[in-house]
């Protein structure tokens, strides 16, 4: 397509109707597991897209190879994090958790925290 905005319009339309009939079911059946999804659906998928679509169209930019890049990449960068949250939430890998990377993430927060104790400003409680 050498259109942009009906490119992103036809998937931000998508990515609505897949939020709103998975919003639908969670109503219905009662139980909100799906709920991190269906919002990054909703904002990321719909709200998103039809945003991008709507600049293109009242700013009429150039369908050069830079806002082909950018089309593509939110398309397929949409779709990777929404399929990426449902194999995250819903599937179970039963993937083994990595200790070093937990003890880094540890050290890391450790590290933060003793540079935020030292050199906090106390102005603030003493007045």
């Amino acid at each position: 397509m050498n259109n942009p905005v009906k490119l992103l319009l036809v998937f931000s339309g998508i990515f609505g109707l897949i939020g709103s009939v998975m919003g639908a079911h969670m109503a219905g059946s009662g139980s909100y597991a799906l709920r991190p999804i269906h919002a990054h659906i909703l904002v990321v998928g719909w709200l998103s897209l039809f945003s991008w679509s709507i600049f293109y169209k009242v700013f009429e930019v150039k369908y050069n190879a830079l806002s082909k890049f950018h089309v593509w990449s939110a398309i397929i960068g949409t779709t990777g994090l929404v399929l990426g949250m449902f194999l995250t939430n819903v599937v179970s890998f039963n993937l083994p958790r990595c200790s070093y990377t937990y003890r880094l993430h540890r050290r890391r927060c450790y590290i933060a925290l003793k540079f935020c104790c030292i050199f906090r400003t106390d102005t603030a409680l003493s007045a």
